[in-house]
């Protein structure tokens, strides 16, 4: 027994500022009960008085910070009452007890309104407070309690089996995510992390098992994920589809219209980066209503960006947003945030683009105190990196069995040529090219616009000739406006030149240059950001009267016609290529993709297929649609018999995951190399089955076509060289210095074009991919992890196997919840199945549940893992339905569990106690406003009490081997009747266990505490340094202004007050690690079985025996056979106590039965116990049953059924007597 030193040690460990309700669960009489002997009778005193009063009043006058004498006059009653009441001499009378309640509440109440997300301690009695709790007199439905503790052991399913969050989602996680998640993520607390890995990798589900878990093992509650606004859509359906976590998405209007971050029904959201920047989003976040959230996810972690840019640091608004989020110091803007997220997750594909400091500053998001300066970060040990960072790429992710993940890519390039003749498409490219070189290049005052609406055109020039003709039509609209403003006296010449040149300051950069395809969409979704742009840029003017605006006009209108002609005679070449290749029999009746970048070519591509008899059979989205609309769209491309082409923008396509499709068009090739990248990631990403197979459409008569077509070769050319087409996921990284849109610029001339040419052929090489690789072995070390980790990873999910609480426990949870709710199961449970009220109201607490489902799925329950896509509701722990049951079987027996039932052991051989209970371990919050407590570790423990009151720790397990006796009355059972007076030692079992965890907790952190002080150290020191040294450059520079000398002593005096609270905060750390509040859940009495076919069934003799026969049956066919019947022997082969078979049998073909051995003395029938009925439930064909009959005869008789769970026991509910009929009749 654990010493009654350590609980008085965990008493006094707890902090004084709160008193926890849980500590005070279990507050039944200790007074003789009816059934008691009459030597455990205690004082007597009100039946409602806690069970563990001296504690309780000891640490409520300690909160109020009184003495004896002060409490005893707030109390009003003597000082020595007071002390009798504190050494458990005596009981307080009635209205004593009455005044006790009152100052508790009180205190309680103030509490809560300095805390959040924490209960209220109270005395008074409401649905969880322990005086409403019966008292511990065994009288409990057995089956109730029993159903009790096995809806707890499935919300805590993370105890039984390490990787439940895989088990109750709909993916199978691949080794580079479980070594992400399982032994990288997980184990880190407060996780702030750089998840790096190439796209395609699966990120979002990385995060998804993360969160998941976390939820599960009670770590986070409230979860805020930031990506792009083209993403927002992606994650939503991805979390809900993959791991039922209904996420909230927050738009624009959500904020402007009320704080949609308060209260839970934000706590898990989902608010895309340019929304959560804006001033009313973050206006609601930092209100005083909202709670902190806990964990913070930034995808596409890269636009985050600061560098340094001549000494001076530059940061965007969306890294001081991220810098707030994270609690890095930040500007007043973002100043109005009082918290800041405890776990921070980057996830980006693309950590380094070419320069040191942005990579540098998004390390400084996850610890700014050890990573604030760029040299601190560079002497950061590489070894040590992994706390913070992992990055894997394609090449290196593989299956179990090794096998590559991505299949292989191969890109072919398809010419066409322009229709000739004055009214050709040659003779439309001619004139277009001409009106742009003449008219664009003559503009001064706003030359950089003119050159992006240059290039505007450019791209529509080769996109489509009906999306030419709209920007023709377009640029007319606006020449005529600006004519008509002119002419009026609206605007004159100075006013033009201020708004051209405000134009020109406006957009310095191309849109399609500075932004990938998931930052086109808004969250409004009416049309894509890129719209926006070409629609400013296409107001730049070059002419500088009316009289020349007329002339452009003269020139535009010709353009226009000319192009209309042209679609009006059906004369298209690209189109009629494109036909060529959709239309090829070696892809007949296969799904094709078609990319373009912009929507006016997408429609027009719709109803060209549509005009040749694909009606009904073309998809299209794009960012005019919403979201739900894009949605059904790409559901009729999934669709087998639905669409069989999609054609899409990029912005619309960015997020959606197409891997059923091998096929994809580049109808128009993207100048933003990046947006390449991000079509082919659509359909090129685990889960294709095939080769991926790109076709680039191009016209060799164009500047640039012949351009990108060079591009391409070259491309193609690397890959070979290479034997990988890795070079097709660093595309992007090739035009770091130099964008794709200015070589295009510069090809507009005869010249120019050769020496892009020249410059494509001299630089696009095998060495140039070689060189990536080599800088980022150097940033993010060396590749290989998930190779090495493979074998000992097959071996965890191998063990994991036997660990799986389903279906077996979902399906017996249902079945026998099910009428204690008044619900009928309706079909069959190991297929799809209803449930049907039996009473009115009973469907009610489930309808919320329900109604998160289409109504063709809420008929089609299932407990086994459904195929993704299934119109079905899979039932298990974290899924709506399933968790609304949960909570109302909770509600519905906690009573019974806490009087306790009586129960048989079928193995026991004396009577003892169980005790259900939980412990945690918390972390105290720094000084802030409200104080908060953190949930480091929370774990279910179950203690069995001898009758002497010995207590150990026992199996999970304990309370399934159980059955019920309710025909035994508690008051002949003596154990019962002591019950209540062992329990305090069996709490102060659960105390110790607590303040041990916690204790093991701090020695962790105390031991990492110098390498913690020491990088800190170095951090600061190096910043003390810059500035030192700028102080001492300005000093001895004359023209250096008394502003900027100040700016340097007001920053160093504030950098050795924040490295004074940096070490403090460090320092503290581990003593703020506390152990929570403990409480009892469930208790048993449990008795040793008398009836002699009980006996039987766990005859040791007849065991020995059958087992004997089993393994040389299995020897006898060449397998290696390895008894798990023990617990020891089962921990030995790395399963659970209790693995539900005997021997595990490995054939020579490698081949596992599981084989549950049954002997009998005679022919008696058998009985699964539940651990048994679990396994072959779960293992299905894998399960064997060995029954051996007439054991006690010298001719013992051996039957074997395989899969007994489907052909004995399904329709069975639990424990079960089978007749030897019956086995015989399945062997």
């Amino acid at each position: 027994m654990i010493e009654w030193r350590r609980a008085r040690a965990y008493v006094a460990s707890c902090p004084d500022h709160v008193i926890p309700r849980e500590c005070f669960m279990e507050t039944e009489s200790l007074e003789r009960h009816p059934n008691q002997d009459s030597d455990t009778v205690r004082p007597s005193r009100p039946p409602d008085t806690p069970a563990d009063l001296p504690t309780r009043v000891r640490r409520l006058r300690r909160h109020l910070n009184l003495t004896q004498q002060d409490f005893a006059t707030r109390v009003g009653v003597s000082v020595i009452t007071v002390h009798r009441w504190e050494t458990g001499q005596s009981r307080p009378r009635r209205l004593a007890l009455a005044r006790l309640r009152e100052i508790e509440t009180e205190v309680a109440r103030k509490a809560a309104r300095r805390r959040s997300g924490n209960p209220p301690t109270s005395w008074t009695a409401d649905r969880n407070d322990p005086m409403d709790l019966p008292l511990l007199d065994f009288n409990g439905d057995p089956d109730r309690v029993s159903l009790f503790a096995e809806s707890l052991r499935l919300a805590n399913g993370h105890q039984f089996n390490p990787a439940f969050a895989s088990e109750i989602s709909r993916i199978h996680p691949l080794p580079h995510q479980r070594i992400a998640v399982y032994d990288h993520m997980i184990r880190r607390d407060p996780l702030r992390f750089l998840l790096a890995d190439d796209a395609g990798a699966g990120k979002t589900i990385m995060t998804g098992l993360y969160v998941r878990e976390m939820l599960m093992r009670s770590r986070i509650r409230r979860v805020l994920v930031v990506p792009p606004a083209g993403l927002v859509g992606n994650w939503k359906r991805e979390l809900r589809t993959l791991f039922r976590l209904h996420f909230r998405i927050v738009s624009g209007p959500d904020v402007r219209s009320g704080n949609p971050f308060a209260g839970p029904d934000g706590d898990l959201a989902i608010v895309s980066l340019d929304t959560i920047r804006g001033e009313a989003a973050f206006a609601a976040l930092a209100e005083r209503e909202t709670a902190p959230y806990d964990l913070v996810v930034f995808d596409e972690a890269h636009k985050l960006s600061a560098s340094v840019n001549r000494g001076r640091v530059e940061k965007t608004r969306r890294y001081k947003l991220a810098e707030a989020l994270a609690g890095c110091p930040t500007v007043p803007d973002y100043a109005a945030l009082t918290w800041s997220a405890r776990h921070l997750l980057l996830l980006t594909a693309t950590p380094h683009m070419g320069k040191d400091s942005p990579y540098h500053y998004l390390w400084r998001l996850l610890d700014h105190r050890v990573f604030g300066a760029e040299e601190a970060f560079r002497r950061f040990p590489k070894r040590e990196r992994s706390r913070h960072f992992i990055r894997r790429t394609k090449e290196e992710m593989v299956d179990f069995e090794g096998r590559p993940l991505f299949r292989e890519r191969r890109c072919d390039t398809f010419g066409y040529d322009l229709s000739p003749g004055p009214e050709g498409e040659r003779e439309l490219y001619n004139r277009t090219t001409s009106y742009l070189r003449n008219s664009y290049n003559l503009a001064t005052s706003n030359r950089q616009a003119a050159k992006l609406a240059m290039g505007v055109f450019q791209r529509r020039l080769a996109s489509s000739t009906w999306a030419l003709l709209k920007s023709f039509e377009r640029r007319i609209v606006k020449v005529r406006a600006l004519i008509a403003d002119l002419e009026s006296g609206r605007i004159d010449s100075r006013g033009l030149d201020r708004a051209q040149a405000a134009l020109d300051t406006r957009h310095q950069a191309d849109h399609f240059d500075r932004y990938d395809a998931s930052e086109d969409l808004d969250d409004d979704a009416s049309r894509e950001r890129n719209e926006d742009y070409e629609d400013a840029v296409l107001g730049a003017v070059v002419a500088v009267t009316v009289e020349e605006l007329r002339e452009e006009i003269r020139t535009l209108e010709s353009l226009r016609d000319r192009a209309r002609r042209l679609i009006d005679s059906g004369r298209e070449s690209k189109f009629e290529r494109l036909r060529a290749v959709l239309e090829d029999p070696e892809y007949a009746d296969e799904k094709w993709l078609v990319f373009s970048e912009h929507r006016d070519t997408v429609d027009h591509l719709v109803a060209r297929l549509e005009a040749l008899g694909y009606a009904g059979r073309v998809a299209a989205i794009h960012g005019a649609m919403a979201w739900g609309e894009r949605e059904a769209q790409v559901e009729r491309f999934r669709d087998p018999a639905g669409a069989r082409f999609l054609i899409a923008t990029d912005a619309a396509g960015e997020g959606i995951n197409l891997q059923f499709c091998r096929l994809m068009v580049n109808y128009d090739i993207p100048w933003n190399p990046a947006r390449l990248e991000q079509r082919m990631g659509r359909i090129h990403r685990y889960g294709q089955r095939h080769d991926v197979r790109i076709f680039n459409l191009l016209s060799a008569e164009t500047r640039e076509g012949r351009v990108l077509k060079v591009l391409l070769d070259r491309l193609e050319a690397i890959r070979k060289e290479l034997r990988s087409d890795k070079v097709f996921d660093v595309i992007g990284r090739l035009f770091e210095n130099r964008s794709l849109r200015e070589h295009m610029r510069e090809a507009l001339s005869d010249e120019g074009e050769r020496r892009v040419r020249e410059r494509f052929e001299d630089t696009l090489t095998g060495d140039t991919v070689r060189g990536i690789d080599a800088r980022d072995e150097r940033h993010y070390g060396r590749a290989g992890e998930v190779a090495r980790r493979l074998g000992t990873l097959r071996g965890e999910v191998d063990r994991e196997r036997y660990l799986h609480l389903l279906p077996a426990h979902v399906r017996r949870f249902v079945e026998l919840a099910a009428p204690l709710l008044g619900l009928e199961v309706r079909g069959n449970l190991d297929r799809s199945f209803t449930l049907v009220p039996t009473r009115a109201g009973a469907i009610d607490p489930l309808l919320r549940g329900l109604e998160e489902y289409p109504a063709a799925a809420r008929e089609q329950l299932r407990v086994r893992r459904p195929e993704v896509g299934e119109p079905c509701i899979w039932l298990h722990p974290g899924e709506p339905v399933f968790d609304a049951m949960s909570e109302e079987v909770v509600a519905a027996c906690r009573r019974e569990a806490a009087r306790g039932a009586i129960f048989v052991d079928p193995r026991g051989e004396t009577p003892y106690l169980l005790h259900l209970g939980e412990v945690r371990v918390e972390e105290e919050g720094e000084v802030t406003d409200p104080p908060s407590r953190t949930t480091l570790e929370r774990e279910l423990l179950v203690l069995r009490q001898e009758d002497d009151g010995t207590v150990s720790e026992a199996s999970l397990e304990a309370f399934a081997f159980l059955q019920g006796a309710p025909h035994i009355p508690p008051g002949a059972v003596p154990l019962a009747g002591r019950a209540a007076a062992l329990r305090v030692d069996a709490l102060t079992h659960l105390e110790a266990v607590a303040l041990e965890k916690a204790e093991s907790r701090r020695e962790l952190a105390e031991a990492d505490l110098p390498r913690r002080r020491e990088r800190i150290g170095i951090n600061f020191n190096l910043r003390a340094a810059e500035l030192a040294a700028r102080r001492n450059r300005l000093s001895k520079n004359p023209q250096a202004s008394p502003d900027e000398k100040e700016e340097v002593v007001r920053r160093q005096k504030a950098l050795r007050g924040e490295r004074r609270l940096a070490l403090e905060g460090v320092d503290a750390a581990p003593n703020r690690i506390v152990p929570g509040a403990v409480r009892f859940l469930a208790h048993a009495v449990a008795l040793p079985p008398t009836g002699d076919e009980e006996r039987e069934a766990f005859d040791a003799d007849v065991e020995k025996v059958a087992m004997a026969i089993a393994a040389e049956w299995e020897r006898s066919w060449d397998a290696t056979v390895r008894d798990v019947s023990t617990p020891p022997l089962a921990r030995r082969a790395g399963l659970g106590n209790y693995p539900g078979f005997d021997p595990l049998a490995v054939g020579a073909d490698g081949g596992k039965r599981h084989i549950e051995v049954k002997g009998r003395a005679g022919r008696t029938g058998i009985r699964m116990e539940r651990n048994e009925w679990t396994a072959a439930c779960n293992l299905g064909e894998d399960y064997w049953l060995y029954v051996v009959l007439d054991c006690a005869t010298s001719a013992p008789h051996l039957v074997r059924v395989r899969d007994p769970f489907t052909k004995l026991v399904a329709k069975e509910a639990t424990r079960m007597r089978i007749s030897v009929g019956k086995v015989l009749g399945a062997a």
